[in-house]
């Protein structure tokens, strides 16, 4: 059998109990990688891991909200102790709540903020660590951040103002991390998805959810965006993507 890319690595992915986190986990455990699943919904994650075991992989199960600081840290600790390091960090958790700036719930805006931004950062800053002694001595003598941004994250919009910031801000981090720390063979990459058929829209309030699925063409899958990160995290280690902007193709904005 040829050797699979990310045998014998380790990868957390976050949000991993739906959507593009929970696809791109059954991707990267399809290259080899050893995945830990981190997500609040543990009956999502414990029919994920039990998918991929059944296919000879490992998955390790890890409810936690990556909002509250010390269960964002202690998953990336849960990680390296029980599968031995950290290789790979997919930044996926997120959460898009649309509408106009005027008279908008406060609390939605927290809310994205809290997660989009402090819930990365906090997953990040646990990680590092752990990203560059994997870079030194891991068996590919490489690791990587992959952090989810959108669309959003490059142009804002009339409706998306607060979620538009949160991207953006996702990916000013991404590049001057990128900048820190790619000598030291730590890849951070950006990835920008279009509207892709995921659980993201059912967040929204009633009126808005109507409004956004009036506006949705066609839409990519979960896999597709999957497809695109385990396609960067599998690249040698002389080579970088650092970005990756993917919509559907009639997507015209």
């Amino acid at each position: 059998m040829v050797k699979r890319v990310l045998e014998g690595t380790v990868a957390l992915v976050t949000g991993a109990s739906s959507g593009i986190g929970a696809a791109t986990a059954v991707a990267l455990a399809e290259q080899g990688a050893a995945v830990a699943l981190a997500a609040r919904r543990r009956d999502r994650l414990e029919e994920l891991a039990a998918g991929i075991r059944d296919q000879g992989g490992t998955a390790l199960v890890l409810e936690c909200d990556v909002t509250q600081e010390q269960q964002a840290a202690d998953a990336v600790a849960r990680t390296v102790a029980e599968l031995g390091r950290l290789d790979t960090l997919i930044n996926n958790a997120g959460v898009m709540l649309l509408g106009p700036v005027v008279d908008a719930p406060l609390s939605e805006w927290q809310q994205m903020v809290e997660l989009n931004v402090l819930g990365l950062l906090y997953c990040a800053h646990a990680a590092l660590p752990h990203l560059l002694r994997a870079a030194g001595d891991g068996p590919r003598q490489v690791a990587d951040m992959v952090n989810l941004s959108s669309v959003a994250g490059r142009v804002a919009r009339n409706g998306n103002g607060v979620y538009s910031l949160t991207k953006h801000g996702v990916g000013a981090f991404s590049e001057s991390l990128r900048q820190e720390v790619t000598r030291r063979y730590v890849r951070v990459s950006l990835v920008e998805p279009g509207a892709t058929a995921t659980e993201l829209v059912s967040h929204n309030r009633p009126e808005v959810r109507e409004s956004i699925r009036n506006q949705l063409g066609q839409t990519m899958q979960a896999e597709d965006i999957a497809d695109a990160i385990t396609y960067i995290v599998t690249r040698p280690r002389h080579v970088a993507v650092n970005e990756v902007l993917i919509r559907p193709t009639e997507q015209e904005r």
